[in-house]
């Protein structure tokens, strides 16, 4: 097993470390591991990272489930529209996107160029969510009423759905935001709902791919598996280190990956 190889398996360690620690942000590193390190095709890349994503925030959601920390009817009423657009992107919209998509001044974009551009762009929004400081967000714990506004929820999910097929990340950013201003959530009941949408639609979407791919499973597997070690780890260790410090230095840190994405794809 070459070195490299061995650092795409510790980064799996990362994915799951980073969402137990914070409670999200550690699948926007998942698709860059698979891609820069394992050697996979953007797509392939994306795809796989639903499934390990999906399984991960499973990990999450149940431990916050047993603390009364997940709201089930905003869950469904969330999770409803965007695993449908996270399906239909996968199953539909990924497959036809062409292998040259434009070219700007003799520079071709392919479909894997495309795709990981769209991704840094999606982890630039991710790095700055994280780290600005939500006190707005944080602020909104206090016990309110909670208020469904349907047809924003649906048309949320619809967007976060869609940017999850492409892209292969949670959408956790979004989600949390979403939760506690549309609906009224406190702030550990959104992050809690939260990991349960992920899971539930990333592991939807990843069926979309399973007519289209030819899935490695015994890698997947394994990789997912090193990820479940990580969140386990990084909920136990959660209880020692603060959270939202570790959130800003991750989240320069996504800034940083960000950058790097984009530097490597155009130059």
């Amino acid at each position: 097993m070459e070195l490299i190889e061995v650092l795409g398996y510790f980064g799996a360690l990362m994915v799951g470390l980073v969402l137990g620690l914070i409670g999200g942000g550690g699948s926007i590193l998942t698709v860059p591991i698979l891609v820069y390190l394992i050697g996979l095709n953007p797509v392939i890349a994306t795809a796989y990272s639903l499934f390990v994503v999906g399984v991960t925030s499973s990990i999450g959601a149940f431990k916050n489930y047993k603390k009364g920390l997940v709201d089930l009817k905003t869950a469904v009423i969330f999770a409803i529209p965007a695993f449908i657009a996270v399906y239909a992107t996968r199953r539909f919209l990924v497959p036809i996107i062409p292998d040259s998509v434009f070219t700007l001044g003799g520079f071709e974009v392919t479909k894997d160029i495309f795709i990981m551009l769209f991704f840094a762009i999606i982890m630039l929004l991710a790095s700055i969510s994280m780290i600005k400081t939500k006190k707005n967000l944080d602020s909104k714990n206090i016990v309110q009423e909670i208020n469904y506004n349907y047809p924003l929820i649906v048309f949320e999910g619809l967007i976060v759905g869609a940017i999850t097929g492409l892209v292969g990340a949670g959408g956790g950013f979004l989600i949390i935001p979403a939760l506690v201003l549309l609906v009224k959530l406190p702030m550990k009941k959104a992050v809690g709902t939260s990991l349960l949408i992920i899971a539930v639609k990333s592991l939807i979407g990843f069926l979309g791919d399973l007519s289209n791919l030819t899935i490695d499973w015994k890698f997947l597997l394994i990789f997912t598996s090193i990820s479940i070690v990580g969140i386990i780890i990084g909920i136990y260790t959660s209880k020692f280190i603060s959270g939202k410090k570790l959130k800003k230095g991750f989240g320069y840190f996504t800034l940083l990956m960000a950058v790097y994405i984009l530097y490597k794809e155009l130059f």
